[in-house]
């Protein structure tokens, strides 16, 4: 399977840590963050030591200005949209403020009645911690927050925005991207996308789906870094319509005449808020360079592959698998449940295979095309099925709790 893989070379563009195994650390934690390209370090080094260094302010007006539009123009294709819908700013959960109250307030203006952002029950916490927030900010708005099957019902004619994370981030559930897009927008609602799951790791189609906003993150599937910058989409039948609401400078129309008065600049501009930070946004451009010539059916069809090699482990080792046994149904990684499952990553860690827990019970594994091979995959699953047979996740020293898990 590896000799036949077409996204194998790719492989060779990162950094492998060593590890017990002949290929260094089997990494199986890239749905959170993703491993280092080579050319990211030189990349830093350059931006830090000549750009900076030598060339000091002056870098602005040699391609940092222009850093967030030029890098959103690399996300673009990887979502299905334009580059000019596209731009890179902020955190995830930054954008998805921006948006929220974006929405609310255009949807309350056209309709008084909308003002419900309606999410889903055990969405990533984060989204549901700035829905709050956000909702907080406009006077009347509220959040609903409802079980998956209860979604459709749910899509009243108070609700001004859908709120859902395409790829669930625990069970790697993948909701039907122009299915619910439809259903909001019958509703009368816009659709806000979370991509932090899905970008780089499943074929999305923004434009394709009619899909009204969205955000992601950069630091997982796309090798951005540690807390690399964010993505903001929004559609073009928006940009003129929505407004910013943080208004920063680097949203302005003209921010170097220093008025006093705001006036948002055209098009995905003024969605920027403050100064990009470049140190970052130069590791992200870098890691989005690699994508450039990637077919997403090839990195969809070797996900596949992959699940089903761990998939078979996990099922050897008695595990319950909590992500859809269909593709077109999942995101790219694969959840067991286990009630000691912190322990069991623990145990895996210690043999130089890296996972993560989500909390209570879920061992969650990335299956990231680009930076893995079938073989670690196999020998990641003999491992699995050894700790469970062995019990190897039963000591004391795997039980302890770090901060991040």
């Amino acid at each position: 399977m590896d000799a036949a893989d077409p996204l194998a070379p790719l492989r060779d563009h990162f950094v492998r840590p060593p590890g017990p195994y002949s290929g260094g650390l089997i990494y199986l934690d890239g749905n959170s963050l993703g491993m280092l390209p080579h050319a990211s370090a030189a990349a830093s080094a350059d931006l830090v030591t000549r750009q900076w260094g030598e060339r000091l302010i002056r870098s602005w007006n040699e391609g940092w200005i222009d850093a967030p539009e030029r890098i959103g123009g690399l996300i673009a294709p990887l979502v299905g949209a334009a580059p000019d819908e596209v731009i890179v700013c902020d955190s995830t959960s930054v954008n998805l403020f921006k948006a929220i109250v974006a929405g609310l307030r255009e949807a309350g203006r056209r309709d008084p009645r909308r003002r419900v952002v309606l999410s889903e029950a055990g969405n990533f916490h984060t989204d549901l911690h700035i829905a709050a927030g956000a909702v907080g900010c406009v006077p009347g708005a509220e959040l609903r927050v409802v079980a998956r099957d209860e979604l459709a019902a749910a899509l009243a004619d108070d609700v001004a925005i859908l709120l859902l994370t395409h790829v669930h981030y625990k069970s790697g559930e993948r909701f039907a991207m122009a299915e619910w897009t439809a259903r909001a927008q019958a509703a009368g609602a816009l659709m806000l996308w979370d991509l932090s799951h899905s970008a780089g790791a499943v074929a999305v189609d923004l434009d394709g789906a009619g899909a009204d906003l969205a955000v992601g993150c950069g630091y997982k599937y796309l090798n951005g870094g540690p807390g690399a910058p964010a993505f903001l989409f929004v559609a073009r039948r928006w940009q003129a319509v929505l407004a910013n609401p943080l208004s920063g400078w680097m949203g302005h129309a003209a921010p170097f005449a220093f008025t006093d008065d705001y006036a948002p600049a055209a098009g995905m501009k003024r969605w920027l808020t403050g100064t990009p930070p470049l140190l970052a946004m130069q590791a992200l451009e870098s890691g989005l360079a690699l994508w450039r010539d990637v077919d997403m059916a090839a990195v969809e069809a070797k996900s596949a592959a992959l699940f089903d090699i761990l998939f078979a482990a996990g099922e050897r080792a008695g595990l319950e698998c909590v992500t859809p046994r269909d593709p077109a149904a999942r995101g790219s990684h694969i959840g067991f449940r286990h009630p000691q499952a912190y322990a069991l990553i623990q145990a895996l860690i210690a043999r130089g295979i890296v996972g993560d827990f989500r909390a209570p019970d879920v061992a969650r594994f990335g299956l990231t095309p680009l930076t893995l091979s079938h073989e670690e995959l196999w020998l990641a699953g003999e491992a699995l099925v050894e700790v469970i047979a062995a019990r190897e996740w039963d000591r004391p020293a795997f039980r302890e709790r770090a901060a991040v898990t």
